[in-house]
């Protein structure tokens, strides 16, 4: 009876030993983030916000460990990783998963939306929606929640070493631009003299004057000392950017519902974070610019967006345009 009891406490010992080794493993999940930003930048702060929310509405069972400064590659490879699942999160523009379904380059579309509400909308639509659910289903890569969510930039701006006031003011501007073969036509529609440069090369450029202008979001131009070679920022809205948080879709059906809540609960809360921090940012740093004698000008678009129309209305009747685009950027301009 004894060696009985002697098994039987053995036995319910090694049970309450795996059940607790189980909640262990469970406790010590964890999830692999990546970015490109400095950890103590606003965008680095808002990851992090996004981490320690995670780990505290999912009471310490899921970890976000997070990897900034491209320590696990260019964005290339990164999106490679989240696609292999061993990296479960990415937060980068939403653009790069155009890799997979080429029509979510047009989200980012110049001058095409009235202001960031009528992008939103857009971007919530069947249509946005759908491309996205595409690429979740094609390479098995999906965004969290509402992919306008968590704010960069927090807008665009041109940054000149003219005086820019006006849309004509832009005419035959020598603008650096990326090489996107869509970015390039749209700013020769606009009647500025395009030329192609790497990012890093657009400082030196402007100073030799072999270019006079870059677009930037507001928060890059200081950290990247534009304004000593062009003192003159104008604020045009160009288009309208949040930072995706692309995840392994297989990785995130995976978690029991308990952790999604978890992870989608931090998510929005990380978003209404991200407009203080970065509206804040921006707030300080074009003060501290405008020390340094820096003008700043908010133009006007309407320009711009007419011109523009008459570009994408080419782009339709040519084929180049996702089927029912402008319809469902028109269907939006206004809420439902």
């Amino acid at each position: 009876m004894t060696l009985l009891r002697t098994c039987m406490s053995a036995l319910l010992g090694a049970v309450v030993a795996v059940g607790a080794g189980l909640s262990a493993a469970q406790a010590a999940e964890e999830w692999r983030m990546a970015h490109k930003m400095p950890p103590d930048s606003p965008e680095g702060k808002v990851f992090q916000r996004f981490a320690d929310l995670t780990e505290e509405y999912s009471g310490g069972k899921l970890k976000i460990k997070m990897y900034p400064n491209e320590q696990l590659g260019k964005t290339n490879a990164v999106m490679e990783q989240l696609k292999l699942g061993t990296v479960h999160l990415y937060a980068e523009g939403s653009t790069y998963m155009k890799k997979w379904v080429p029509e979510i380059t047009w989200i980012s579309a110049a001058f095409l939306f009235d202001d960031r509400d009528h992008w939103v909308r857009f971007m919530n639509s069947d249509m946005a929606k759908g491309w996205f659910k595409n690429a979740s289903e094609q390479a098995g890569v999906g965004v969290l929640g509402d992919p306008t969510a968590i704010i960069r930039g927090p807008y665009r701006v041109m940054v000149t070493n003219e005086d820019v006031r006006s849309y004509e003011d832009m005419k035959g501007l020598k603008l650096r631009m990326h090489p996107n073969k869509t970015a390039i036509a749209t700013w020769t529609h606009l009647g500025a003299d395009v030329k192609t440069l790497a990012w890093t090369d657009v400082y030196q450029a402007i100073d030799k004057k072999i270019v006079g202008a870059v677009n930037s979001p507001i928060a890059l131009v200081e950290s990247m000392r534009f304004y000593e070679v062009a003192p003159h920022v104008v604020r045009h809205d160009e288009y309208y950017q949040s930072i995706g948080f692309m995840t392994n879709q297989a990785a995130y059906d995976k978690l029991a519902p308990e952790l999604q809540d978890a992870v989608n609960r931090a998510y929005v809360d990380a978003g209404a974070y991200s407009h203080d921090i970065m509206g804040t940012a921006a707030e300080e740093s074009i003060a501290r610019m405008k020390e340094q004698g820096v003008t700043f000008v908010n133009i006007d678009r309407k320009p711009f967006v007419e011109s523009m129309a008459q570009f994408y209305q080419d782009l339709e009747s040519q084929g180049e345009l996702p089927k029912g685009f402008l319809a469902m950027v028109e269907a939006t301009r206004t809420p439902q």
